[in-house]
């Protein structure tokens, strides 16, 4: 996938009102989102600890009502947003980039999510 060589990964599973919170303090954007990145290998302190990724931060609120909307598993759709985190955090982009960077991750995703669902990693009893 092109990550970096870390090992630790923090993952947060809050509610609307804890990430509307820090999207608003940290992004400027005040509204619930339904996953949000903080990249460790980054910035002005990057180095500072090697062996961490970066945290990730998902709403089940937000994952809740979009597995509804989309017919999903709510299990599917949580794991759908640490993966999509996990992309940001090695360096695949959506948001900043062009087309041909937002297609570029889409299709990772894609081919990520026929993976982890052919080995029967989509439910919580697959783990």
């Amino acid at each position: 996938m092109g990550c970096p060589d870390a090992t630790e990964l923090s993952v947060s599973i809050v509610g609307d009102r804890s990430i509307r919170i820090i999207n608003r303090d940290y992004l400027g954007k005040d509204r619930p989102t339904n996953v949000i990145s903080f990249s460790l290998q980054e910035g002005d302190f990057g180095g500072v600890s090697p062996h961490a990724l970066g945290d990730v931060i998902i709403s089940a609120d937000t994952a809740a009502r979009e597995a509804e909307d989309g017919g999903l598993e709510f299990f599917e759709r949580l794991s759908f947003l640490l993966m999509h985190g996990i992309l940001h955090l090695c360096g695949y982009d959506h948001e900043r980039s062009g087309a041909a960077e937002a297609a570029k991750m889409e299709q990772k995703e894609q081919q990520l999510f026929r993976i982890l669902k052919k080995e029967g990693l989509l439910s919580p009893t697959g783990l």
